[in-house]
């Protein structure tokens, strides 16, 4: 907690205590307690003081701060400042703090890089660079969070999120310091030490790239794979089930239950590998461009050495944009990660579709499989159970499908030098791939896993199946076999009887020649 001396400074404390000389006996005790005890204030004995509890709350409320728009009213125990608060009061749209937490932790590396690189450089003390990484340390950890209110609809460059970091570094790390959020002067100011050598411009764009790219390897492709992994299983334990097979919802030639799911398994191989594609230039990062990607006020080669250096914070392969104006008017590499998101999806709700559709039943459906039963699925029909992990991953692919139209939006709203749909573009892109992880590891585990062949119903299926004829078309010929198949069908009879009953095979040569087992090639 944050004591009152440090709230509104030690010097403050003591001037109170002196314009209210009676009733130092009464604060004395209470300025090194957390402000949550200010309520017993009034508890204390003796005569109610004049400077009342209110009069207290209500210098400890507030803090003043400023920028160049002039002073700013900021909560007196937050460790933002004028820029961030004017923010937070001129964009109230949506819940606050909606800028995802992903971003602010890739403040929390790129700002400990640039006070590193800066002070290899030559143009930022160590001292003032040890406290920015302490600060900074704190905000990778996840332990300034509530310091970060701001939401994603704001200025398109991100800036105010940007600020909100700076103001948040300067003041933690002048607390560290052992300072007080109330003094006037503080040992880091957040434009010119913690800002120093960037610009909202290149800072938002990096902390996209760091953001998207550690939460895709961290969490999307580690899903995806746990998937596959599971999926590349059951097609080892399904690869003697011969059933039927399926074109435009109708019957067709047979195949493996295995085979039916090696296509899911590529589908996924095939995802997996457009999504690390797209990283290649999602690791490129806009640092070191500054406003318009010149690199205006940075010293020779930072935007080379803060990449490295949030590499090896990082330790992910990032490198320096070759092109500072493409990286800062453009981002087309976070449309092409969406895009490979996309895909994703599409082929993930392809998965989900078939396996709800051949569990479907339990008694009026295709039910050639049989997957978990994990709760209860209507409040009015007793005993019905629903396919909901399919049915939930299907809606996570609408969601990233449907995020992929905001960010293709963003991506061709750059103009000129700078894009400003940064924070829809970073929101959007981020979302798809938490969603797309975590969608695979739920389906994963809640269902795929469990998913069993319904043996029996698989057989009758496919002794039924009309298109088993398929086999003798280059015994009888194509017009004989559809024949045959039309007959079977209008008079309800096996495609055997109706063979033979038209003269054009024997019994023998039917079973010789119509074997399912035989008509799903070499690839079981």
């Amino acid at each position: 907690m944050i004591s009152l001396a440090e709230v509104v400074g030690l010097d403050k404390v003591c001037t109170l205590m002196m314009e209210n000389k009676k009733e130092y006996r009464h604060f004395r005790y209470i300025f090194s307690y957390p402000l949550n005890i200010l309520h017993k204030y009034n508890a204390l004995k003796g005569k109610k003081p004049k400077f009342a509890t209110t009069k207290i709350k209500n210098i400890m409320s507030f803090r003043i701060e400023h920028d160049t728009m002039g002073e700013v009213q900021v909560p007196a125990d937050k460790y933002w400042g004028a820029q961030t608060e004017r923010s937070r009061n001129n964009f109230k749209i949506g819940p606050e703090g909606s800028m995802p937490k992903e971003i602010i932790h890739a403040f929390g590396y790129l700002k400990k890089a640039a006070a590193l690189a800066n002070t290899e450089l030559g143009v930022l003390s160590a001292e003032k660079a040890d406290l920015i990484a302490k600060a900074c340390d704190e905000i990778i950890a996840g332990q300034l969070d509530d310091q970060f209110p701001l939401v994603i609809w704001q200025t398109g460059s991100g800036t105010q999120s940007n600020m909100n970091g700076n103001e948040v570094i300067a003041n933690r790390a002048h607390v560290i310091n052992g300072g007080s959020l109330a003094d006037d002067k503080k040992v880091l100011h957040p434009n010119d030490d913690v800002n120093k050598s960037q610009s909202s411009n290149d800072t938002y764009p990096t902390a996209m790239h760091i953001a998207a790219y550690k939460l895709t390897v961290e969490n999307t492709i580690p899903g995806l794979e746990k998937l596959r992994n599971t999926l590349a299983q059951k097609v080892e334990e399904f690869s003697t089930i011969v059933k039927t097979g399926r074109t435009h919802f109708m019957d067709a030639t047979p195949l493996t239950l295995g085979q039916e799911f090696s296509g899911y398994v590529q589908q996924i191989d095939n995802s997996i590998r457009a999504i690390k594609n797209a990283l290649v230039m999602v690791a490129e990062l806009a640092l070191g461009g500054t406003a318009v990607g010149t690199g205006l006020n940075t010293p020779k080669g930072y935007d080379v050495l803060v990449a490295k250096k949030i590499a090896d914070l990082t330790g992910l392969p990032f490198v320096t944009a070759p092109n500072k104006f493409e990286a800062l008017a453009a981002h087309d590499a976070m449309v092409e990660l969406s895009g490979a998101l996309k895909r994703t999806a599409v082929a993930l709700m392809k998965v989900a579709n078939d396996v709800r559709m051949l569990s479907s039943g339990p008694r009026c459906g295709i039910g050639e499989i049989v997957i978990p039963d994990n709760e209860p699925g209507s409040s009015i029909m007793p005993g019905k159970v629903n396919p909901t992990q399919p049915e939930a991953l299907t809606m996570v692919c609408a969601q990233v499908i449907g995020n992929d139209v905001a960010v293709s939006v963003g991506g061709m709203s750059g103009h000129f030098e700078l894009n400003v749909f940064k924070p829809l573009i970073a929101a959007n892109v981020l979302q798809s791939a938490r969603l797309i992880g975590d969608a695979c590891v739920s389906f994963t585990d809640k269902c795929a896993e469990g998913i069993t062949a319904n043996l029996p119903e698989i057989e009758k299926h496919l002794q039924n199946s009309l298109m088993l004829v398929t086999a003798l078309n280059p015994h009888v010929g194509y017009e004989n076999a559809a024949k045959i198949a039309k007959k079977a069908h209008k008079e309800n009879k096996t495609l055997k009887a109706a063979a033979v009953e038209l003269g054009l095979l024997t019994n023998e040569q039917f079973d010789e020649w119509v074997r399912p087992e035989d008509m799903v090639g070499s690839l079981k």
